[in-house]
């Protein structure tokens, strides 16, 4: 990968309320610092913080993370934590 190619990070938190948030950014220690912190748009996890980082997979093209993410944000609790568990099923549901 050349140094100026961006890579995107979509992620899976789980919060305090123990429900999942999905997001995508392109730095990903950042993003999730400020959704701890409170700073950011993010005002789900202002109301709820982040207790970890459950999962998070890389994508170099911004319109496949946010494809994944919009995936993510769809599935079920049940699905989620199979991906959480198991990430590479997220090529089953991306083809």
């Amino acid at each position: 990968m050349c140094e100026d190619q961006s890579i995107y990070w979509v992620y899976i938190l789980v919060c305090e309320n123990n429900n999942y948030y999905t997001g995508y950014t392109n730095n990903l220690i950042k993003r999730y610092k400020d959704h701890v912190s409170g700073k950011g748009k993010c005002k789900y996890t202002r109301s709820f913080k982040p207790i970890y980082l459950a999962q998070s997979w890389v994508f170099t093209e911004k319109k496949e993370a946010m494809k994944a993410e919009h995936l993510i944000k769809s599935l079920t609790r049940q699905q989620k934590t199979a991906l959480i568990y198991s990430p590479l099923l997220i090529n089953n549901h991306l083809t």
